[in-house]
């Protein structure tokens, strides 16, 4: 499972989505499905722009985690 971590960095930041789409010209929509982690894929483009605007690396952006009840 991809964790993302685009709304604590948010919130770190104290930005707001719509602070976010605005700056970085990102879809709102696209930016809320990531923050509530609903997003089912991710244009290559969006993190690197989020990576840039966030200034952090994509590791900081997104982490894999271990499934549930796997090994």
């Amino acid at each position: 499972m991809i964790k993302c971590h685009l709304s604590r960095l948010m919130g770190e930041k104290k930005l707001k989505v719509i602070d976010v789409a605005r700056d970085t010209g990102i879809n709102r929509g696209t930016i809320t499905r990531l923050y509530h982690e609903t997003a089912t894929r991710i244009e290559l483009d969006v993190i690197e722009e989020l990576c840039r605007y966030l200034g952090c690396e994509v590791g900081d952006l997104l982490e894999i985690q271990p499934e549930n009840g796997g090994d």
